[in-house]
């Protein structure tokens, strides 16, 4: 996954069946299951956000989980804020910026909530708080043909390798120690989508990739690509909250709110609409800042 830098766009031209469920990922917009409100949850909600329209930073260029459509931002993340406000009856406002500015924002009182598929790392706690709620690796595509079969990192030993630069994939691809005189080829593209492009071409034998993004790109290739194996170096999403006594009250209730929408649900049906159910948690893997409470 994407522990130092993310994808900024996957826009792509070829992808069948999912890594992370066995639907696929749809692309028709927000799902229509919502949160119900839920009064136990809503009255751990600090004063200081009661009758305030929260806003939530998100980079809009990350699909499946938050990405434009037309002028909407839609993805499963932002279905999931969505229940949770519902949940905690609260009020709030999406606001599409860019990724390395949504701590810092927090951290200004500018944002009260990041909600932008942030790995839950300890020196990023260190700055805000996290609320667990998805977990996510790094995936690996072939053409639909192929018989080559991904189940370490060696496996890309003797082969070439597809993937975006300036991400973690890049780095760890090209750190795979081979034995017998083998070697990894990596091939580095400016665009997920060129990289997308060397695969279907024979270019490269692995498209290497965020896990849910890699179902994301075999489920809309109309058959030309299919994963292999299984998600690797998988860590937990989290969204981010002020580090801080609010902060830290806003955290609990979103994480109560998650919890409640498991029991009911809610979080189920939104991950199966948006087709990456295999990164889904448990209720008690809910954590904040890595602790249960």
């Amino acid at each position: 996954m994407k522990r130092i830098t993310r994808l900024r766009s996957v826009l792509v031209v070829v992808g069948a069946a999912s890594l992370l469920a066995s639907t696929a990922i749809t692309t028709a917009g927000a799902s229509t299951t919502s949160g119900k409100y839920n009064a136990m949850d809503a009255a751990l909600v600090p004063a200081a956000y009661k009758g305030t329209t929260l806003q939530v930073a998100t980079d809009a260029s990350y699909p499946p989980d938050e990405y434009l459509s037309g002028t909407s931002i839609v993805g499963f993340d932002l279905d999931l804020m969505k229940a949770i406000a519902a949940t905690l009856g609260v009020k709030y406002k999406e606001n599409n910026v860019t990724f390395d500015t949504i701590i810092g924002g927090i951290q200004a009182g500018k944002y009260q909530i990041g909600n932008s598929s942030f790995t839950d790392e300890k020196s990023r706690e260190k700055s805000v708080n996290f609320v667990d709620y998805f977990q996510a690796g790094e995936g690996v595509y072939v053409k639909y043909n192929s018989k080559s079969v991904f189940t370490t990192l060696q496996s890309f030993c003797g082969n070439t390798v597809a993937v975006e630069s300036g991400t973690s994939e890049l780095t760890d691809a090209q750190a795979v120690k081979c034995t017998g005189g083998k070697k990894v080829k990596v091939l580095s593209f400016a665009t997920q989508n060129t990289a997308n492009l060397a695969v279907s071409s024979g270019q490269a034998q692995f498209g290497f990739l965020d896990s849910q993004v890699a179902s994301y790109v075999v489920s809309i290739s109309g058959g030309a690509f299919k994963l292999t194996g299984k998600p690797i170096n998988v860590f937990p999403y989290g969204i981010a909250t002020p580090k801080s006594a609010n902060g830290l009250g806003l955290a609990k209730a979103i994480q109560a709110a998650f919890k409640t929408m498991v029991s009911n649900g809610t979080y189920a049906a939104i991950l199966k609409h948006w087709g990456v159910t295999g990164g889904a948690i448990t209720a008690s893997q809910m954590t904040i800042n890595g602790a249960k409470s």
